[in-house]
């Protein structure tokens, strides 16, 4: 990966947000050449303005909406490859406006798709989903990918919605040429950076910082925790490796092992311990389940498929992700240098 994406022309949907900043960020290391597009920032603050990734990048401000915006900046571009991540990404909020939530997440993906048919340039494409694109039976064991794809709640339908879209045009418009296309299923992602809302890990640093205790909605439920370097640095190699042969072209989950599905609560006290422990404070959290809108009780991936395609593991456990997460937000607090943060920790990501 170090020197496959030297120079290479890659263009990211929906990089102003949080994974969108890592993934420009590790970009930018690897010394490639990076259009993103997308809204304006969805949080503020916002890590892709921390960081600066404005002045290093050619970010174009645009609705994935826009077909012919985005037409335009494929046009001008030329990407060689595209990594599709712009969303509507939060499961309350798609209760809340369901109707915007498929518009983006849906024909934000025929719209992206729609410009690769009509590209000369791109030979890689991957379309970020979620592990919640699988209809959810509740099960002990984790969804592979020939699962069914029916998502209860209107974001997670929305984004089994997109891999059909997806499967569709690679069928109807991409046999026999030279485009690979996949579709990339991740578990929940926790990092340093993240503000938005209703996510566990931003609850817990905005409580930290206005001095209260931690509020946690629902202790109960298990979900696939992992850095977001994790799935961040699989979409790359799904994205190298189809590029280099289309053979590896499909669908692939990108979770932690079984030991790191976690749930909340626990999530929670990993988080008070290690914060504690980097600044000696007492940070501690109470339970108020508020029921709430449907969310699965119990989630997990089965990554049997990128393991033996590719010999992928993760490489950071949740107790050193969380280690990481941590480091990030006090420095953040400090008011120090959260992009020199992020280096040090793409750099020994990548270099284990």
């Amino acid at each position: 990966m170090n020197k496959f994406y030297r120079e290479k022309r890659i263009l990211i949907t929906g990089h102003t947000g949080f994974k969108g900043s890592w993934m420009c960020r590790l970009l930018l290391n690897l010394g490639a050449e990076v259009t993103g597009y997308a809204l304006e920032p969805p949080t503020d603050p916002a890590l892709f303005a921390l960081c600066g990734l404005s002045t290093q990048m050619n970010s174009v401000v645009g609705d994935i909406r826009d077909l012919d915006k985005l037409k335009k900046v494929f046009d001008a571009v030329k990407p060689e490859i595209v990594i599709h991540m712009a969303a509507q990404p939060i499961v309350r909020d798609s209760y809340k406006d369901p109707v915007y939530t498929y518009d983006v997440n849906v024909m934000g993906t025929v719209n992206i798709m729609e410009c690769v048919r009509l590209s000369d340039s791109v030979k890689s494409f991957v379309n970020v989903t979620t592990d919640k694109v699988y209809l959810n039976r509740e099960w002990a064991w984790g969804y592979r990918e020939n699962e069914e794809l029916n998502g209860y709640d209107p974001y997670s339908n929305s984004k089994s919605c997109s891999e059909l879209v997806t499967s569709s045009y690679k069928n109807s418009f991409f046999t026999g040429k030279n485009v690979a296309i996949s579709t990339a299923r991740a578990g929940n992602v926790i990092g340093g950076g993240d503000f938005a809302n209703d996510r566990i890990i931003p609850d817990c640093v905005r409580a930290v910082q206005a001095g209260r205790e931690i509020i946690v909605r629902n202790p109960y439920s298990t979900r696939p925790y992992q850095h977001v370097l994790e799935p961040v640095a699989a979409y790359l190699m799904i994205a190298q490796k189809q590029y280099e042969d289309m053979t590896f072209a499909g669908s692939y989950n990108v979770g932690p092992n079984d030991t790191d599905c976690w749930t909340t609560g626990a999530l929670v006290d990993l988080f008070c311990d290690e914060w504690n422990r980097q600044t000696g404070a007492n940070v501690t959290w109470k339970n108020v389940h508020d029921g709430g809108p449907h969310e699965a009780n119990f989630l997990k991936l089965d990554c049997s498929k990128i393991k033996s395609v590719f010999g992928w593991q993760p490489r950071w456990d949740v107790a050193t992700a969380m280690e990481k997460i941590v480091e990030w937000y006090k420095i953040y607090l400090e008011q120090g240098d959260v992009a020199a943060c992020m280096d040090r920790q793409i750099e020994e990501f990548l270099n284990i």
